[in-house]
């Protein structure tokens, strides 16, 4: 039997009673560290679930999960994501490939930041299509989000944006040599996200938002110093929500209980950096 747990936002207690007591009938526990991370180190994971823990990181997931499926038709087999396992695309594919193989699949969800969300005070019906932001490149400046945030604001719906995470990605030198080297982890803020926002708009010109766009910073979801606050886009390109990791939201038409909830979230002068103190939101300059 495959496991599929999600462990939601937070820390190590954060599974659900379910889904801890089917780690602890499992043979095997593994943890997605690919499409997101957990805000705690996985020896906190180990203590809890009387496991030990192998971290699947990217190579693992795409390339190497044949081996922990074949595991699964022998054992029980735990497979952990940070948040609810199918936020992810990845996930379903995995699901998909194990019921191939004629291996049972169990799910167990939990909280991750498509519901999440809802604590800046923004109503989850009035959401649209979700988009991810990746880091630009001096050469590379994807903008295919733009469509979907266009079709979203045409009806008034909030856009929830889904920031870049790279961990263990090989670096091009190390591709062009056929070496195991990889580039050291970065997360996109929002303030890099709100500068890409607003080159694109620049370049694509439709008015699609501007720099008084109302938006929300979330960052730290679900853990003890989470972070919420609303500003103008333009003053997204300053704002400092701390570490790690940030989502953001385009804010569209608006209920009044929502105002008073943007209201209560306003970023203050003091949770702005100087122009001077904003990192690059380059790659390259990371």
């Amino acid at each position: 039997m495959l496991y599929v747990v999600g462990l939601g936002l937070g820390d190590e207690k954060d599974i659900t009673v379910n889904g801890l007591e089917a780690v602890k009938r499992c043979d095997k526990v593994y943890l997605e560290a690919y499409t997101s991370i957990l805000g705690v180190p996985k020896d906190r994971l180990e203590a809890l679930y009387g496991r030990e823990v192998t971290v699947a990181d990217r190579q693992f997931v795409e390339q190497g999960i044949d081996g922990m499926l074949n595991e699964a038709l022998e054992m029980d087999v735990a497979f952990l994501v940070v948040g609810d396992a199918f936020a992810a695309t990845t996930h379903s594919d995995l699901v998909l490939r194990a019921r191939g193989l004629g291996c049972k699949v169990k799910h167990i969800y939990n909280a991750s930041i498509m519901n999440a969300v809802a604590g800046c005070g923004l109503q989850l019906y009035r959401f649209g299509q979700a988009v991810s932001i990746v880091f630009f490149t001096q050469t590379w400046r994807p903008d295919s989000f733009y469509d979907r945030i266009k079709e979203n604001a045409a009806l008034g719906l909030h856009t929830l944006l889904l920031l870049d995470i790279r961990v263990k990605e090989p670096s091009v030198e190390a591709l062009c040599r056929g070496k195991n080297e990889y580039e050291p982890p970065r997360f996109m803020s929002c303030a890099t996200c709100a500068r890409q926002l607003m080159e694109v708009e620049e370049l694509r010109g439709e008015g699609v938002y501007g720099p008084d766009s109302m938006c929300v910073a979330v960052a730290r979801m679900g853990q003890d110093d989470e972070v919420i606050k609303s500003c103008t886009l333009k003053e997204m390109c300053n704002v400092d929500v701390g570490g790690p990791l940030h989502s953001m939201v385009l804010v569209g038409d608006t209920h009044p209980l929502e105002d008073d909830m943007l209201l209560m979230h306003r970023a203050k002068e003091s949770d702005f950096l100087p122009d001077d103190e904003v990192p690059s939101q380059y790659l390259e300059d990371l």
